[in-house]
C-alpha cells in the first residue's frame, strides 16, 4: 500500500451506470484507508446516477450541465456545443475553488470537460478505463493525461502504450471473500440450503431481453428445482413482482435493485448476467460461473468484446441477446446441471480476477502527485 505523507485533494469525475460510479467510489475509499484525512469531491453530470449514488457512499458531489450526443438529431444535440462550454467554464470554477492535487476521471459525460480544465491548467491526471474496448470521453483525453489505467490486455490500440497501466477495474471490497457468507446470504434472501440458486443481474439499469426470457422461463426454472435472485431494474420491476406471488414457496426472489450484493454472489451457484465491465470484474472475484448476454445497445459494442475476454479463456458462457428469448433458460439450465463445467468455468474465471485494482491505481495516482 502506498505511503501517503500527507492528506490529498482529489477530484473524481464521471459516472452514467453503475459501470462507472462504482469504480470511481472504490478509488475514493481507497485514498481515504490510506489517509483519512484526505478531501475527495466528485463531479458528475446533473440528472444522472451518480448525483444520487455518490452521496449515498459518502461523498460530496457537484453536477454539471452535460449529456452525450444522441445518434439521431434531438435538441439535446442542438444544445450540446452550450454544454459543453458552460460544463469546461464550471470545471475551471471547481478547480480553482477546490485546488486538487490530481484528477481521476472514469469515463461518463462529466469527466470530459473536468479533465480538459485541469490538463489545461497542469495538474496531473489519469482515467480509468473499465472496457476491452475504449469509450470515446477517454480516448479523446488520453492525448492530454499523464496515466491511464486499463482492465484488458491490449488497449495499446486506444492508448498511447507508454501512459498504459494494466490495474483491473477496481469494485467493492466486499465481494472479496464471498465463500465465507453463503449461510448469512441464504437467512437474508430467505432461501433454502437444499436448492441451488440462480442468480440474475442485468445491470444498474435492467436488461430487458434477459427479464423477458426470465419471466417465460420461471416455470421452468422452479420445476427443475432451482430457486432464483432476480434483479429486474425499475422497468420490469412491477410486472416480475406480479409473477413472484405465483413462486415464493417455490424460492423466487425479485428485487428492483440490489443493495448486498456481497450476499447475492454468496448466495449463488450460477450468475445470468449483462457484460458490461464492473459486472465482470465481480464475476472474476467472486468467481462464479457465468452466462454472459451482451447488451446490444451499447457504444462500439464493447460488452460482446468484454464477454469474449472471457469466453475465449473457457471463463463464461455467452448467450447473444438476439438469441435470449430462445436458448438463455435453457443454457442456464443445462448449467446448473452440470457440476463438472461449472467446477472448470468457476476456476478459470478466477483467476482473470485482479483484487488489488483500487491499491494499483491509487498507487499510480500518488507517483503523478510526487
Amino acid at each position: 500500500m502506498p505511503n501517503i505523507q500527507r492528506p490529498y485533494r482529489i477530484i473524481i469525475s464521471g459516472g452514467g451506470t453503475g459501470g462507472h460510479i462504482y469504480p470511481a467510489v472504490a478509488i475514493a475509499n481507497q485514498i481515504k484507508a490510506i489517509n483519512p484525512e484526505s478531501e475527495i469531491l466528485f463531479v458528475g453530470a446533473q440528472g444522472r446516477m451518480e448525483m444520487t449514488r455518490v452521496p449515498e457512499a459518502g461523498y460530496k458531489i457537484i453536477g454539471l450541465w452535460i449529456s452525450g450526443l444522441q445518434r439521431r438529431l434531438t435538441m439535446d444535440n442542438l444544445s450540446f456545443p452550450l454544454k459543453v462550454l458552460s460544463s469546461i467554464r464550471k470545471s475551471h470554477k471547481i478547480i480553482k475553488d477546490f485546488k486538487p492535487d490530481a484528477v481521476v476521471g472514469v469515463g461518463g459525460y462529466a469527466s470530459g470537460p473536468l479533465l480538459y480544465a485541469a490538463t489545461a491548467q497542469g495538474i496531473p491526471s489519469l482515467i480509468q478505463e473499465q472496457n476491452s474496448y475504449a469509450g470515446i470521453t477517454n480516448k479523446l483525453l488520453a492525448k492530454r493525461v499523464n496515466k491511464v489505467c486499463v482492465a484488458y490486455e491490449n488497449m495499446g490500440s486506444f492508448f498511447p502504450a507508454d501512459k498504459l497501466v494494466l490495474t483491473g477495474n477496481p469494485v467493492r471490497q466486499d465481494i472479496l471473500d464471498v465463500s465465507a457468507k453463503r449461510k448469512e446470504a441464504l437467512l437474508h434472501f430467505g432461501l433454502t440450503s437444499e436448492k441451488k440458486t440462480i442468480l440474475v443481474i442485468g445491470g444498474s439499469l435492467g436488461a430487458r431481453t434477459i427479464n423477458q426470457s426470465i419471466a417465460a422461463g420461471l416455470k421452468q426454472i422452479t420445476d427443475a428445482g432451482y430457486q432464483l435472485i432476480w434483479q429486474t431494474g425499475k422497468g420490469f420491476y412491477a410486472e416480475a413482482k406480479g409473477l413472484e406471488k405465483n413462486y415464493t414457496d417455490q424460492g423466487v426472489r425479485v428485487f428492483d435493485f440490489i443493495k448486498r450484493m456481497d450476499l447475492a454472489y454468496a448466495a449463488a451457484d450460477i450468475v445470468v448476467s449483462r457484460a458490461g465491465a464492473l459486472s465482470i470484474s465481480e464475476l472474476c472475484l467472486a468467481a462464479k460461473p457465468a452466462i454472459l448476454v451482451p447488451s446490444p445497445n451499447v457504444a462500439e459494442d464493447h460488452q460482446t468484446k468484454n464477454a469474449m475476454a472471457l469466453v475465449q479463456q473457457h471463463a463464461a458462457i455467452l448467450v447473444r441477446d438476439a438469441e435470449a428469448s430462445q436458448k438463455l433458460v435453457q443454457a442456464t439450465l443445462q448449467l446448473a446441471q452440470n457440476e463438472q463445467e461449472q467446477k472448470q468455468l468457476s476456476e478459470n474465471i478466477k483467476t482473470m480476477a485482479r483484487p488489488n485494482a483500487a491499491a494499483d491505481i491509487v498507487n499510480e495516482l500518488v507517483k503523478l502527485i510526487k
